[in-house]
């Protein structure tokens, strides 16, 4: 519901003076009741002063918003006064407030009241906008400032004719997951947007897919892109356009410069290469060979998560519905439920493979490397070999997908730029004919004679390592990966423990992946048992994610903790990180497997030494709060 739908001229005071709070409060209740929206209007005043008697509701910057909700209302409403003088309102800053809007509230009705709070408070943090108000000459201007900024703060609520205006910069987030990076950077940038007046639309590469896509008359309109990303997206399409590639980290970070940047036209302008005109993947131009590499691996990565997580957690299920068989070959299959549960997630989880190299050669070499791809990796996954019986196969597992991946997106790229000498009349069987056959036949002859073998012998020899190794070792083991889960959640150095705990579940080496899933989950619950046993050290916005960090937390979704350690890193960082290797070194010397990937504490009764877990877990989460606790100072009761 927009402002000046509940703001009539008749409740608008302009100019006016006041003695004080209690004075400035009547005067409010008289223009509400002039707008008929008050039964009871001294049952009303008692009301907001009740409201005031709690915390003042002057919000500092000059600026009250008194409210109720009360019998004595009858509808909705809003009354509006500016007082030039100044008014003393006991305001959270000690300033007096010269603009003041009072909200009625039904008591029956829904939460209105918060609504208009949100939405105030949203368009007054504009200083311009403040000012514009206390200069208006009458009540008309006064409504017309409201309903521009409105417009600019809220453009979903235009009407079609108007949001079909040109947008002034476009935007791509996308993070490995897909699950949180992705939308904290378009959140970022939309409400940096909404701030400056910038005319912005965001699409999301999320877990679920494509959301808000870019049109192509969006990209011919607008001046500028920003690609926000970690993983490749489709950018041939802005051919042509100043584009500005950074971390999708920097989206979440610094989204007013990365806005100021694209509307000052510094962002080179972006030329797709020929042979990548129609390609759905592609990196920027200030991309680095280390990135580009990186992007490439995060493709991979993303798509293969799926199979891994819903594939694993299936397999944990039939251990865990085939208790009568544990120990025995049958564990696992030992009834018709077991039997399905592991079938099918065993199908599902040896996808990972083949889904891991055939997206990282199709972020290198498009949709013709997929294929090639694909097969590379179901290559390394049966370990196929020339010289030894079927029996006697050695898969070069992980590894040996990571490098069918990069090796068929190279090898795609060569014959393309072969193939591209052929005579045009050839054109039309390149895609159907000559990539498949010989991305085939050469991603076979590397993968059987190049990569298998030496890749199946270190594989092998790190599976016998792992296995062999003392408790010490392997605590120490649990120790780092434990802290590399909470170094820069969810980025670089913690995705490569989950790669790693991952890989490691291919060789039922369970154990690893429990101390990289206890380490990951560490910093949101550290982060909510701070908030909620030492509140001075937070601000009263901080201390509401509490509820919503233990949820993410025992989830494993350890982004949870990037709001609070984006605003302190030198505190937080650190805090979690120790919280998170004890839980990780701890889960380790407990003996404790998860043979499920995710889920975290859902996942709890297919683990082994599930107790052990827990209370890893809980070790680690209480270092990390008592870290915290240490680091972190009380703050001034005006900043609580």
């Amino acid at each position: 519901m927009k402002i000046t739908d509940l703001l009539g001229k008749q409740s608008i005071l302009l100019g006016a003076s006041a003695s004080g709070k209690q004075d400035a409060v009547s005067q409010l209740v008289r223009l509400m009741t002039a707008s008929g929206n008050v039964a009871d209007a001294q049952m009303y005043e008692q009301a907001v002063l009740a409201r005031e008697a709690q915390s003042s509701t002057g919000v500092g910057e000059g600026i009250a918003i008194p409210h109720a909700k009360t019998a004595a209302v009858t509808a909705p409403g809003l009354a509006a006064m500016t007082v030039p003088a100044g008014v003393e309102y006991d305001s959270l800053d000690g300033a007096p407030v010269d603009l003041l809007f009072l909200i009625a509230a039904p008591a029956g009705g829904e939460n209105a009241h918060l609504d208009l709070l949100s939405r105030l408070s949203t368009l007054l943090m504009d200083e311009n906008f403040h000012k514009d108000l206390l200069a208006a000459q009458d009540a008309e201007a006064f409504l017309k400032v409201i309903d521009r900024a409105e417009a600019s703060a809220f453009p979903e609520e235009k009407p079609a004719e108007e949001t079909s205006a040109a947008y002034d910069v476009l935007a791509v987030t996308a993070c490995p997951t897909g699950i949180a990076h992705t939308y904290m950077a378009a959140e970022a940038l939309t409400k940096a947007a909404q701030k400056s007046g910038v005319r912005l639309k965001v699409e999301t590469n999320g877990s679920g897919g494509v959301k808000n896509p870019l049109t192509a008359q969006d990209i011919a309109q607008a001046k500028a892109v920003i690609v926000a990303a970690d993983k490749a997206v489709e950018t041939a399409r802005f051919d042509g356009k100043k584009v500005l590639f950074v971390k999708v980290a920097d989206g979440i970070h610094r989204p007013a410069e990365l806005l100021e940047q694209a509307l000052r036209g510094d962002a080179a302008v972006y030329h797709a290469a020929e042979a990548d005109k129609s390609a759905q993947f592609a990196g920027g131009p200030q991309d680095s060979a280390l990135r580009k590499i990186y992007k490439y691996l995060m493709n991979g990565v993303s798509h293969m998560l799926p199979f891994v997580i819903g594939g694993g957690i299936l397999i944990a299920l039939s251990f865990l519905f085939d208790g009568a068989h544990a120990g025995t070959p049958q564990f696992g299959t030992g009834n018709p439920l077991s039997s399905f549960l592991n079938q099918v997630g065993g199908l599902a989880f040896g996808m990972m493979f083949p889904i891991l190299a055939g997206y990282i050669a199709a972020a290198i070499a498009d949709r013709p490397a997929l294929m090639p791809g694909m097969v590379g990796g179901l290559l390394a996954k049966t370990g196929f070999s020339l010289s030894l019986p079927q029996e006697l196969w050695q898969p070069s597992g992980f590894l040996g997908a990571l490098a069918a991946g990069f090796l068929a997106g190279y090898l795609m790229l060569a014959l393309r730029k072969a193939a591209s000498r052929l005579p045009a009349s050839l054109e039309g069987i390149k895609p159907v004919l000559i990539y498949p056959f010989f991305g085939i036949l050469g991603i076979g002859a590397l993968m059987v004679f190049v990569v298998n073998p030496p890749m199946a012998w270190l594989n092998t020899g790190m599976n016998e390592f792992l296995a062999g190794m003392s408790t010490g070792s392997k605590v120490l083991l649990g120790f780092v990966l434990g802290g590399m889960m909470s170094v820069d959640f969810g980025g670089p150095i913690n995705k490569t423990a989950y790669v790693f705990g991952t890989a490691a579940l291919a060789s039922q080496q369970y154990e690893i992946m429990a101390s990289v899933m206890a380490g990951g989950m560490v910093p949101p619950l550290a982060i909510a048992l701070s908030t909620l046993f030492f509140k001075n050290r937070y601000t009263q916005a901080e201390r509401q994610t509490t509820a919503g960090n233990f949820v993410m937390g025992l989830s494993f979704i350890t982004e949870g903790a990037i709001p609070f350690a984006a605003a302190d890193p030198l505190r937080v960082i650190p805090a979690c990180a120790v919280g998170a290797a004890v839980a990780g070194a701890l889960s380790m010397w407990l003996g404790c497997g998860s043979p499920a990937p995710h889920g975290g504490i859902f996942v709890a009764g297919v683990m082994t030494h599930a107790w052990g877990f827990l209370a890893a877990l809980a070790a680690g989460s209480f270092t990390g709060m008592a870290l915290l606790a240490v680091l972190k100072k009380p703050l001034d009761a005006s900043e609580q």
